[in-house]
């Protein structure tokens, strides 16, 4: 049996398998999500950045210590930004590679059942959790990349009694990611019932919560149709077989676990079970046409993310301990098509772009290349505005204005409907801003200077050929950058 302490040969492997997780993943420090994130953390090492409409991602930034750990630690070692950033991704790679270690050791004796769990959750890094829009781990640092692996410290710290661990762990997520927290917070209490024998009833959490949202507005309403992941309604079939899949999947698992007494095996599957039944229920009361809109926002099929890292982990160690054993060629076997399918989903995604954008290193995408120019050379309280569905644009791989440009930006319909999916009193804001910009692609000279009028932009992004008429001082074969300033740049 595995020894309950981690050896020097236990972290030289974690090590080997951290780095083979993070070149499999890539590396793309400024895409999706990062355009909410990384502005929090850029406007806390230098405060005179974005002075205009910081609040759609400081409302993110101001619920959570995330940006203030990660700029203190920036700041503290004296790191450039892009070296501190890609640290952090490495080191949380480890710590949930470590988390799914512990958890593997109390449910598997061999050491190959309980290295290929951990193996197996670093090949899948970049498996979507059904139809929530979320990564088993993003190729890039969130404050989920934190709360991942303190999720799994607090699991293994239940499952072997100790509690009080339990919930300091639990405490932790909630100050790095509030929302995530809930998911620890509600698998470890099921997790403390299953081993107390506590006889369980389904909460009425929906309930419970429902006051605690506030009434859905109609330019909320509008927020929420460009997020219709929220709604289990809107869900594809194959999203749908990715939610009740599962239970079929972890009811065998765990009588697998029972029947050749598999340590925390059965423990964790039967808990599993019904930690999805219950925010299955949440939401399916969510989904209600005009009934529980309002806590849209919770997004309770989250929980899935935190399910399929552990029902993954499991599948794993059975896998090891049942197929794999110690026969290198069956390992092979698996994991060479598993990680080719991998790589081949992470070049579909970012097709335009480097499979490692590395710090510092000259940018291949045309996007970036403006984005970066931006950043060099236009004042920090330039304010711009582009097309509001840039980032959707096929070339442009999803790649974040703020978070490259490092400058205001007028509100998009991508991420910034994200946060106000989040945050409902900027709905009416974001409503607005986005309203102003509608009809983008057929902007002249005019409609560019009403928006100078009204909110004081004074720079714009434009796909190639651009507008007759605007100044532009920097061009590539993609995107030309405008100045609305009357003099000469």
């Amino acid at each position: 049996m595995t020894p309950p302490h981690l050896r020097v040969k236990d972290l030289g492997i974690l090590v080997g398998l951290t780095l083979g997780a993070f070149f499999l993943d890539g590396y793309h420090p400024g895409v999706e999500d990062a355009e909410i994130y990384l502005p929090g953390i850029l406007k806390r090492l230098n405060p005179a950045l974005f002075p205009y409409n910081s609040e759609f991602f400081q409302s993110h930034a101001h619920m959570t210590l995330f940006p203030e750990l990660i700029a203190g630690s920036i700041r503290v070692l004296h790191l450039p930004v892009g070296i501190g950033m890609l640290g952090w991704q490495l080191l949380c790679i480890f710590l949930l590679l470590f988390g799914c270690w512990r958890i593997a050791r109390l449910c598997f004796r061999e050491e190959y059942a309980i290295w290929c769990a951990v193996a197996f959750v670093g090949a899948l890094l970049r498996l979507s959790a059904a139809g929530t829009g979320l990564y088993i781990m993003d190729e890039y640092l969130t404050p989920r990349s934190l709360s991942t692996p303190a999720a799994l410290f607090a699991i293994s710290e239940a499952i072997e009694g100790n509690y009080v661990r339990a919930g300091i762990w639990t405490v932790g997520i909630c100050v790095v990611h509030p929302l995530m927290s809930v998911f620890a917070a509600t698998f470890v209490v099921l997790l403390f019932l299953f081993q107390r024998r506590v006889r369980l009833s389904v909460p009425a959490f929906a309930a419970i919560a429902l006051p605690l949202f506030p009434k859905v507005t109609p330019a909320y309403r509008e927020v929420l149709q460009t997020r219709p992941y929220f709604f289990l309604t809107n869900w594809a079939w194959y999203e749908w077989l990715g939610l009740l899949a599962p239970f079929a999947l972890l009811a065998w698992m765990g009588w697998l676990g029972k029947r050749n007494n598999l340590g925390a095996t059965h423990l964790i599957c039967r808990t599993l079970i019904v930690f999805e039944a219950i925010f299955f229920l949440v939401a399916l009361l969510v989904s209600l046409p005009g009934r529980f809109e309002n806590l849209a926002e919770l997004q309770p099929m989250r929980c899935l993310h935190l399910l399929y890292v552990l029902m993954f982990l499991l599948g794993g160690g059975l896998l090891g301990k049942f197929v794999l054993q110690d026969r290198a060629w069956r390992w092979a076997l698996l994991f060479l098509p598993l990680c080719a399918g991998m790589v081949l989903a992470q070049r579909a995604t970012f097709p335009n772009s480097p499979y490692i954008e590395w710090p510092g290193s000259a940018a291949r995408n045309p996007w970036v290349q403006a984005f970066e120019w931006i950043r060099t050379n236009t004042p920090e309280n330039a304010f711009f505005a582009m097309d509001p569905i840039t980032m959707q644009l096929p070339d442009e791989d999803q790649h974040g204005f703020r978070a490259i440009a490092q400058r205001s930006l007028l509100a998009d319909n991508v991420k910034d409907s994200g946060a106000v999916s989040m945050f409902p009193a900027l709905a009416e804001k974001w409503q607005e801003q986005v309203n102003a910009q509608r009809g983008w692609k057929k902007f002249r000279v005019s409609d560019f200077q009403k928006l100078k009028t009204q909110y004081s932009v004074d720079w714009v992004v434009l796909e190639q050929p651009g507008v007759d008429g605007l100044t532009c001082p920097y061009e590539n074969s993609r995107v030309r950058v405008c100045t609305l300033d009357s003099k000469p740049y």
